[in-house]
């Protein structure tokens, strides 16, 4: 038996692995392969057999994954640049398609300046921390469902306390902010469309107390950028109020269809990010082939308002066809669709039979990324799933999902 096997560390791994199993929360990963011409099909290879199968559960909420202007604009970018980057942007120097990329992520924002990240938890994580490293002293005030890469980079650092205000509720944030030192530096940290509970924050009265209080703010539209507002800009945009807000951060890796993260903000803010961020600067850079697929994604979907509101219609219909069906559905303001199980093991078995007895692919949210009783089934609906997909789901999670009190909350 090696050291490894026999160190007191692989034994907690393995009791710490019985006990996720045992709860019902350990995560598999489902072997499939994406179509681009028949997408949201994929195919799964099991027992020797290839089935199709309906995904239910994608990121790339408006199908610009697969789309030809996106896969071409790679292709050109690969066949002229090369696969990969070859380095940092400090070592192998800043691609022309970067730079471009960039400067069009800035101007989607109204804001002075980008800087791209591999992925958009890098760009929480090493914005946040750059930005919290800059002053002695930071209060940050965190919204109680913010993303893991958003606490990560409020943790990472020093000497900064943190207050975690109840999800979207403005009263308890100001009381918050009234009791912090008026003098202190301040930092409000929050999402625009939260991914699990499918609502959207109230931006204007985030802004609202900001401005009061004298706090920056710091807004992640992952799930929101390319979506919503005239050209994509996010809830922000929508709302009116991105020129109120000082970090807008993004990712390239959802509605965009391809990968990577960003800020954006001024000029001078955004240099001291990548001067200062270790997760950027010790990073090689995007792939010349994403970026390029990125900035013909950010491009099109700036003036592709029929599919945006192709991605609204679709999400609309499917919550109407669960609450005609009496389906816990969860309330939501967004694209997001989720449906309420509320035990681990019961939601893991759900999801399987929808997979193996009907060849639906739709991921189970358990604990810690939802509270316990809280798991669920998530949907996101693009343009691209039909009536007719809509109908054979409904009719599949009315044989797998157990009787409930009706719809909670559905709205």
């Amino acid at each position: 038996m090696s050291m490894t096997q026999s160190h007191p560390f692989m034994d907690q791994c393995r009791r710490s692995l019985e006990d996720i199993r045992g709860q019902g929360r350990y995560r598999t990963f489902t072997p499939l392969a994406r179509q681009a011409a028949q997408f949201p099909l994929y195919h799964w290879e099991l027992d020797g057999r290839q089935r199709e199968v309906l995904v239910w559960s994608s990121n790339d909420y408006m199908a610009m994954g697969c789309s030809d202007i996106v896969i071409e604009a790679a292709c050109a970018a690969a066949r002229t640049h090369g696969a990969g980057a070859g380095g940092t942007r400090n070592i192998s120097g800043s691609s022309p398609l970067h730079d471009a990329l960039e400067a069009e992520l800035a101007a989607l924002h109204g804001k002075q300046a980008a800087l791209l990240f591999n992925s958009g938890f890098v760009s929480n994580q090493a914005a946040l921390s750059a930005i919290l490293g800059s002053l002695p002293n930071w209060i940050v005030f965190s919204d109680a469902k913010n993303h893991a890469s958003m606490i990560a980079g409020i943790k990472g650092a020093r000497g900064v306390t943190c207050h975690v205000f109840r999800h979207n509720d403005m009263a308890h944030l100001e009381e918050l902010l009234a009791a912090a030192p008026p003098h202190a530096p301040k930092l409000i940290a929050f999402e625009s469309v939260y991914s699990m509970d499918a609502d959207i924050a109230p931006l204007d009265r985030l802004c609202d107390l900001a401005e009061a209080y004298g706090a920056m703010t710091y807004l992640d539209e992952v799930h929101a950028v390319g979506m919503y507002g005239a050209h994509g800009g996010g809830v922000s945009e929508a709302m009116g109020v991105a020129h109120r807000i000082d970090v807008i951060e993004g990712t390239l890796a959802k509605a965009y269809g391809t990968h990577g993260g960003y800020i954006t903000g001024d000029a001078a803010l955004v240099d001291f990010v990548r001067s200062t961020a270790p997760g950027f600067i010790f990073s090689t850079a995007l792939p010349p082939m994403v970026v390029g697929a990125a900035l013909a994604s950010v491009r099109h979907l700036k003036h592709d308002q029929a599919r945006r509101d192709a991605l609204f219609e679709r999400a609309g219909t499917l919550k109407a066809k669960l609450d005609a069906a009496g389906l816990p559905r969860l309330a939501s303001s967004s694209h997001i669709v989720p449906l309420h199980i509320g035990e681990a093991a019961l939601c893991r078995a759900v999801s399987d039979r929808l997979l193996h007895e009907f060849g639906m692919y739709a991921t189970p949210i358990n604990y810690p990324t939802v509270p316990r009783g809280g798991e669920r089934l998530r949907f996101t609906p693009t343009p691209l799933h039909t009536d007719a997909m809509m109908d054979q789901l409904v009719a599949a999670l009315r044989q797998v999902v157990p009787a409930r009190r009706g719809a909670a909350a559905a709205a």
